[in-house]
Order: structure tokens, then C-alpha cells, then sequence
């Protein structure tokens, strides 16, 4: 069974950085696509950005040129890079895992699911 648990997350203000952190037990998280979702109070999760087993790496537009994500697979972590932030950026980060291959950025395709952390972005 994969686990997944998120850390990094806090309140920066707008233009701040923050990296999150994604650690994967019970299996390698290079097996599996591993992806970023958010979720603001009152709105639908959505994907951010994934990276697959071989790694190869995809964003939503909303955050490309801002947000990079990246994995380690020694420490068998995936991380969020988050820079330029901006207040829309506000909500709960999810890290989440399918496995093989990073075939859709529909939530119910992911399995597996971590607590998510928090980002504030203040302006």
C-alpha cells in the first residue's frame, strides 16, 4: 500500500517561495506518476503538475514558468518547487500517485493520496 505524506506547506507573502514536499513509503515512487493537485475553499481540486515514472514532468498552465516539480528517488521524495506565488495560489496541496503512467489530471485516476498541507499566499 502507498503512502504519501506532504510537508512545506505555509503562509508566505505574494512573490515568496515555498518547496512542499512529497514522501512516498510502501513502494519506489519512480513506479508510479506522481502529481501535485490543489484545492481552494469552494472550488474543485485541480492538477498542477506530475511527473511520470520515467520522468517526464507536465504543468498546468496556470503555473508554468512558476512551479517545477522534481523527485528524489534516493529519498523516494517528490517535490513541489513553488516560486512567483501569487494570492490565487491559496489552498490545500495534495500529493498523489497512479501508477505508471501520468494519463489524465482527473482526481478519481489517482488511487493514492496524501493530507495535504496548506499554502497561504498573502498580498
Amino acid at each position: 500500500q502507498v503512502q504519501l505524506v506532504e510537508s512545506g506547506g505555509g503562509t508566505v507573502q505574494a512573490g515568496g517561495s515555498l518547496r512542499l514536499s512529497c514522501a512516498v513509503s510502501g513502494s519506489t515512487s519512480s513506479s508510479y506518476c506522481m502529481a501535485w493537485f490543489r484545492q481552494a475553499p469552494g472550488k474543485e481540486r485541480e492538477g498542477v503538475a506530475r511527473i511520470n515514472f520515467a520522468g517526464s514532468t507536465s504543468l498546468d498552465d496556470s503555473v508554468k514558468g512558476r512551479f517545477a516539480i522534481s523527485r528524489d528517488s534516493s529519498k523516494n521524495t517528490v517535490y513541489l518547487q513553488l516560486d512567483s506565488l501569487k494570492p490565487e495560489d491559496t489552498g490545500m496541496y495534495y500529493c498523489a500517485a497512479r501508477p505508471l503512467y501520468c494519463i489524465s489530471w482527473v482526481p478519481t485516476a489517482y488511487p493514492y493520496w496524501g493530507q495535504g498541507t496548506q499554502v497561504t499566499v498573502s498580498s
